[in-house]
């Protein structure tokens, strides 16, 4: 393939690359996905992330349709998982898509509709300055789809599934403190119910809601522990909340990579949160690894 320009950003620690591709020229094979988002002998992230126009990615096979309320004209964000699977949605990854659409110039709209395989969803760039913004993300109106559990280094969790276009497993567990949290192998590879979660399951296992604050880690799907998870941080935030007994409200859920907002009400559910971009440059992709 050759020279491929590229993006590196994250959203609290949640890092990707990003492959601006208008015209989807880049064949963007599992093999490629891995080799960028290797941390030793690639770029190095959680994800990938391709900026192409909902058209051209339809003309081209990557995507079966046009999501409902999205044109063939705006922006999609083709997001794969650090392992080269494809993921329905990133919500701090849509967050530092909208953030590299303002750095491109390809868009001047305080607010801008993403197509994504979750459907479609309405960014707002709050302040964009350079290579810092602050950004919010409509994620739609979570989906509870009852209790589940997930064993992890031989211990049991009971959570909450929730449906947020990808699937996630919240686990609120009574009397965790932020410092027990913080010890706990989320790293190691979690058994889940695939009767529950065909598909797999990011897992989240969060601090019962105090003074409508939280505190989360996850294990997401297809890359492992991360330092962020923009959907689950919104899944652990409605769990977080029915644990309290309440529907609706706002919550602060800190990560390892920082910390988001999330705002769950009647309508849907609202992530905001920073974004920042790193650096830019070109990697020849026969350097690789898995090329």
């Amino acid at each position: 393939m050759g020279a491929l320009d590229f993006i590196k950003g994250h959203g609290t620690g949640n890092d990707f690359v990003i492959v601006p591709d208008p015209g989807v020229a880049v064949d963007l094979t599992a093999d490629l996905v891995r080799g960028l988002a290797d941390r030793h002998r690639g770029i190095g992230g959680d994800g990938v992330i391709r900026v192409a126009t909902t058209g051209a990615l339809l003309d081209a096979g990557v995507i079966d349709a046009v999501p409902d309320g999205v044109s063939r004209e705006d922006w999609f964000m083709d997001y794969r998982n650090a392992d080269g699977s494809v993921a329905e949605m990133c919500g701090n990854g849509v967050r530092v898509f909208g953030h590299v659409l303002a750095d491109l110039g390809l868009t001047q709209a305080d607010r801008t509709v993403i197509g994504t395989r979750a459907g479609r969803r309405e960014l707002q760039l709050h302040d964009v300055r350079g290579s810092a913004a602050d950004v919010s993300v409509d994620m739609g109106a979570p989906v509870v789809l009852g209790e589940s559990t997930a064993t992890l280094a031989g211990v049991e969790y009971r959570g909450t599934g929730v449906d947020m276009g990808n699937p996630h497993l919240a686990c609120v567990l009574a009397g965790l403190t932020p410092g027990r949290l913080a010890s706990l192998p989320v790293g190691d590879m979690p058994e889940w119910d695939a009767g529950f979660f065909p598909d797999g399951v990011n897992l989240e296992l969060v601090t019962p809601l105090s003074g409508d604050e939280v505190h989360m880690r996850v294990h997401e799907r297809g890359v492992g522990e991360t330092l962020s998870c923009g959907t689950g941080t919104v899944a652990a935030a409605v769990a977080a909340l029915h644990d309290a007994g309440r529907r609706e409200g706002q919550v602060t859920v800190h990560v390892p990579g920082g910390e988001v907002r999330v705002t769950v009400s009647p309508e849907g559910s609202e992530l905001r949160g920073p974004s920042r971009l790193l650096f830019r440059g070109t990697v020849e992709t026969t350097d690789l690894p898995f090329h």
